[in-house]
């Protein structure tokens, strides 16, 4: 049987700042999709990376006395760090300023005015400076305002090339309707037909004004355009018109599944722009669109002037980084927008991790060591009720997790393993095992608890290894696991085992003081 292969690729980011929690969960999901299929020993490739070219950059870089080049290569510096602190863990980092994307987005670009989907004309409309997007009349209103980002529009006339939208219209709306699970959720699919539905215009590709990007080989006075530079930067990583093509081969023509993790703001160019300029190419549309929701804070969006900007490192720095990945996967179900305040983050913190895992692991081994000079084994049968009603609630739960994580449902999986940690904190007081410890006759019974409990961290270590990597293996050493009780294949509960845990199991989370919290966080942001 031929070994499953995955590609699984985040949105390239802005090099105009730093990244915020907001931007960082399209990378963290993905990185816990990666992990997920690692897990399983499926063959992975995962993309992320930096989207460096356009008006902005040139701006941005003058203010500082930068040249393009510079700034941009200091931004990709401290993201790639970033994403190393998060442990993300990316096998490539494309760069748009890269010499093998540049080569083939001038391929790509070439072949498509040779075919005739580009072509040269002129446009006069309403231009966005901060999202790079001319408008038409009735995009923009009366006010003359821009339909993304609510800033004012001015008035632009330009010769350029453009993209022939209008001949893929209908060859689009056919492969949304063969292929259903291309756009997810089903509401975000919806829009993206009612757009394309509503008509497509031939998209600007090219600038005259700009000269901070990639020249057109033909028409070296133009600049290749932010949408078909950025997007191709999906297959340029692979070595697509550039080199050497296994890769694309590979996680492209011939994987299993590709995804393209992206937030709602940049559905439309992933799945509008991005499957038509595939077919023009003539390149296979393998991959699905995973569109997820906002961050918001209690004012709204994340945003500069709004000064509500919150980064990774401010939160992993004071509790430490599986409570971040924990909450950004916990809070944000696929399509809808969450809400990050310190607040509900705190309130996670304690609860989840601080009282449900936290203590039904320093209990467990707590109790081992105790009854048991901190022995454990396979007791020789089920002594209790409520021995058979764990290990099927723990049969449900694996298989809910499987299907959720296949799906991209971390949520519901992180639900369904948590419902398990619950249902094994309960367990504790429905066997009173320090009754059972009182007698001496009672001892197979007793360590028949702690079987099952010991059971049930061993499976819980494994299935939060892709969101929490450092609290299962945390675990795991201090349950005293060996590589292949720990393995995807041992998702089953009843291992036969003979282990010994830990004399002293760490505080995993620490439980906090909601207020002192507060006062700590709002006297740093004052």
């Amino acid at each position: 049987m031929a070994k499953k292969s995955y590609y699984v690729t985040t949105p390239i980011y802005y090099a105009s700042g730093m990244v915020h929690i907001g931007n960082s969960y399209s990378t963290v999901v993905a990185d816990v999709f990666a992990r997920y299929h690692r897990l399983k020993k499926d063959d992975t490739f995962f993309l992320t990376g930096m989207d460096e070219h356009g008006l902005k950059i040139e701006e941005a870089a003058a203010k500082k006395g930068m040249s393009p080049q510079e700034f941009v290569d200091d931004i990709a510096l401290k993201t790639s760090e970033l994403w190393k602190n998060l442990k993300i863990t990316n096998d490539d980092f494309i760069r748009t300023s890269d010499a093998r994307h540049v080569k083939t987005v001038q391929a790509v670009f070439d072949r498509m005015l040779k075919n005739g989907d580009i072509y040269l004309g002129s446009y006069e409309g309403w231009y966005c400076t901060p999202c790079e997007s001319f408008w038409t009349d009735t995009q923009v209103g009366e006010n003359h305002i821009c339909p993304d980002c609510g800033r004012e529009v001015h008035k632009a006339h330009e010769e350029c090339y453009f993209l022939n939208l209008k001949k893929y219209q209908q060859q689009l709306l056919d492969y949304i309707e063969a292929h259903p699970d291309f756009i997810q959720p089903e509401t975000r699919k919806n829009e993206v037909v009612s757009f394309v539905q509503s008509g497509l215009e031939d998209l600007c590709v090219s600038r005259t004004t700009i000269k901070w990007g990639v020249p057109v080989l033909a028409n070296p006075k133009h600049v290749v355009y932010v949408w078909i530079d950025a997007l191709t930067n999906y297959i340029s990583a692979l070595g697509y018109e550039n080199g050497d093509d296994s890769l694309y081969k590979k996680y492209w023509e011939n994987a299993t599944e590709i995804i393209h993790v992206v937030g709602k703001d940049i559905l439309r160019f992933h799945a509008v722009y991005w499957p038509i300029m595939c077919m023009a190419l003539n390149v296979p549309i393998n991959f699905k669109v995973y569109a997820h929701g906002w961050i918001l804070m209690k004012e709204g969006k994340m945003s500069k002037s709004k000064g509500n900007l919150v980064y990774p490192m401010d939160v992993v720095n004071r509790y430490g980084l599986d409570a971040l990945r924990y909450y950004l996967v916990k809070e944000m179900p696929l399509g809808n927008d969450g809400l990050f305040t310190w607040e509900r983050f705190i309130e996670r913190f304690n609860v989840d991790l601080a009282n449900d895992l936290g203590n039904l692991v320093s209990r467990t081994i707590s109790m081992i060591n105790k009854y048991f000079g901190g022995k454990i084994r396979k007791a020789d049968k089920n002594y209790f009720s409520f021995d058979e009603e764990l290990e099927t609630l723990a049969k449900k739960v694996i298989e809910d997790y499987k299907h959720d994580f296949e799906a991209f449902h971390f949520q519901d999986g992180l639900d369904a393993i948590w419902s398990l940690i619950s249902r094994a904190n309960k367990y504790i007081d429905e066997t009173t095992p320090w009754v059972l410890a009182k007698d001496e006759s009672k001892q197979e019974e007793l360590m028949d608890v702690m079987y099952h409990l010991y059971e049930v961290l061993r499976l819980v270590s494994i299935m939060i290894t892709p969101v929490m990597e450092d609290s299962a293996k945390t675990i795991q050493e201090e349950l005293g696991l060996n590589k292949e009780e720990v393995e995807f294949t041992a998702l089953e509960f009843g291992r036969d085992t003979e282990n010994t845990v830990i004399e002293k199991p760490l505080v995993l989370f620490k439980r906090l003081n909601m207020q002192e919290e507060l006062d700590k966080i709002n006297g740093d942001n004052k």
